[in-house]
């Protein structure tokens, strides 16, 4: 198996096509102001974002992308004006990783992991 796509709500769809192509993705799919597909610059997976009038009331699904270069990566987000709940930072578990949402308050996690990523020290056979 392959995870090809992940799906998230927006309320607002042209906001976070802004929002989404502010952190690099690229925009291959536009059936605005209703469905909305990007392509992420390394990997072959996928985000979509389809519209709807009321969001969830809350959501504990965090979206993760990775990121060799991520200090660089998030001084250059913040030069374009995107917030950040938490710079980065090493995490005890080998990854370091920074905090933000969407427009839509969707989590979002920048993070750099390299191989402890799916082979951290403690990984089972």
């Amino acid at each position: 198996m392959n995870l090809n796509q992940v799906t998230i709500p927006s309320t607002n769809i042209e906001r976070s096509v802004a929002f989404y192509k502010q952190l690099g993705l690229h925009l291959i799919v536009d059936a605005s102001p209703r469905y909305v597909r990007f392509e992420l610059p390394a990997g072959n997976s996928t985000l979509s974002l389809h519209h709807t009038e009321v969001l969830p009331k809350e959501s504990s699904i965090v979206i993760y992308f990775e990121n060799d270069n991520l200090d660089d990566l998030v001084a250059n987000l913040q030069a374009k004006g995107i917030s950040f709940t938490q710079l980065p930072t090493d995490q005890t578990w080998l990854w370091r990783e920074a905090h933000l949402s969407d427009p839509d308050g969707n989590k979002l996690i920048l993070y750099k992991a390299g191989e402890n990523r799916k082979n951290p020290p403690w990984r089972i056979n």
